[in-house]
């Protein structure tokens, strides 16, 4: 390398210094060179998007429609939106102003927290946790602080989280709230999320609720969001990836009351002016003729997690049943590698099976692994079949 690049090397943002690649990546890579690995790593379903929505897709094309849209997105698509949230969730937002479309939830979180949040600021989010909001929080050089719910299986209580705005103070500036969670699919009923309300509304913070797996419940209940509670205070984010099986697509969305879209489009306009147009056509078909398309997929989700929980408790594996997503959080069983990275890179050199370590999920995941049912039943199968095997060997081996 020579002498200036070297020189320009300590001139990058010095905020990107905390940002690593993900361990789920991390772990991904040292995986890769397996043969036949079987992943059920992914956070993307295996289905394949509705026939309806890429023909939208492709009379899109053919009529040309390969201009700018507004930078808010394509009319259509946010009044598809708004009307979608309204029906399924009680959500009012006025498309003309309170909607923005994004490129997928993770712009729609980017340009959110850009909007929002100052050097020295504090996020507090509960943990284990997704663990792409940390990197986007640090890059504005706030911090992520963590609530560790693990001793209340992984529920956020209103106690909790009073607590920790009043232990942080002056400095909390947002709360990142996700559900239906990953990882540990954990969600809220309705007299939860009012709870929440009630505690957030003292303080002046903002809440913005990551709610992409909103479709995805399994309680029989619908989803219920913050934002119909303390619309004041909440940015909404959801998107088409997981409810239509669109992840390629990147269509996400902002709701949130008009002044705060007034100052979030603007951190918008200038990251990406406005998400692709033909894939905004399509995300209008999916969310008015596909409103349900959800549902044979959650059928089929159902049927793998009752699978797999079935499967991994008899191996002696703690699961706290998932009401929603497409992941099983576990507790790797006493008297195995309780490094999760180590006993997963393990299980996947002996068996060809990869799953993601708890610790890709911050501290309080340490000790659990995540897998995602978003795989056909026959590869989960067998994925159940080798664990099964890898237990029963290293049980033979270390507990005789």
């Amino acid at each position: 390398m020579g002498e200036r690049m070297m020189d320009l090397m300590k001139r990058f943002n010095k905020h990107l210094d905390k940002i690593a690649v993900s361990m789920i990546r991390q772990f991904d890579q040292s995986i890769s060179d397996i043969p036949g690995v079987l992943r059920l790593t992914l956070g993307e379903p295996d289905f394949t998007t509705p026939d309806h929505i890429k023909e939208a897709a492709k009379a899109a094309i053919d009529a040309n429609q390969s201009h700018y849209t507004g930078m808010s997105g394509l009319l259509e698509l946010r009044q598809a939106a708004s009307s979608f949230v309204k029906a399924k969730y009680h959500l009012d937002y006025n498309p003309e102003s309170e909607v923005l479309v994004t490129i997928g939830a993770t712009e729609a979180l980017s340009a959110t927290l850009t909007a929002i949040l100052e050097e020295g600021d504090i996020v507090l989010l509960p943990a284990p946790a997704y663990p792409g909001y940390e990197p986007l929080v640090n890059l504005m050089g706030a911090e992520i602080v963590e609530i560790d719910t693990t001793e209340n299986d992984f529920v956020l209580t209103p106690e909790m989280l009073g607590k920790a705005i009043l232990e942080q103070g002056e400095k909390v500036k947002a709360v990142i709230l996700n559900y239906p969670a990953n990882p540990t699919g954990v969600t809220y009923s309705r007299q939860q999320i009012q709870e929440f309300a009630a505690v957030l509304q003292k303080y002046e913070v903002f809440v913005i609720c990551d709610e992409v797996y909103s479709e995805l419940t399994y309680t029989g209940e619908t989803h219920v969001s913050l934002g119909q509670y303390l619309r004041d205070q909440t940015v909404v984010i959801n998107g088409l990836s997981k409810s239509h099986a669109m992840t390629g697509w990147r269509l996400g969305f902002v709701f949130a009351p008009a002044v705060f879209t007034s100052q979030i489009i603007k951190s918008h306009q200038y990251l990406v002016t406005a998400a692709t147009t033909m894939a905004q056509f399509a995300g209008a078909e999916a969310l008015l003729d596909g409103k349900n398309d959800a549902e044979p997929m959650k059928k089929e989700y159902l049927k793998r997690r009752d699978y797999i929980l079935e499967k991994m408790t008899s191996l002696g594996f703690k699961i706290i049943k998932p009401d929603g997503a497409f992941y099983i959080f576990a507790k790797i069983p006493d008297g195995y590698n309780q490094d999760s990275f180590a006993f997963l890179k393990d299980f996947a050199e002996k068996k060809a099976v990869a799953f993601i370590p708890g610790a890709a999920f911050g501290q309080y995941g340490e000790g659990y692994i995540r897998l995602s049912y978003a795989a056909s039943m026959e590869v989960i199968q067998e994925a159940m079949r080798r664990l099964k095997e890898y237990m029963e060997e290293y049980d033979a081996v270390h507990h005789k």
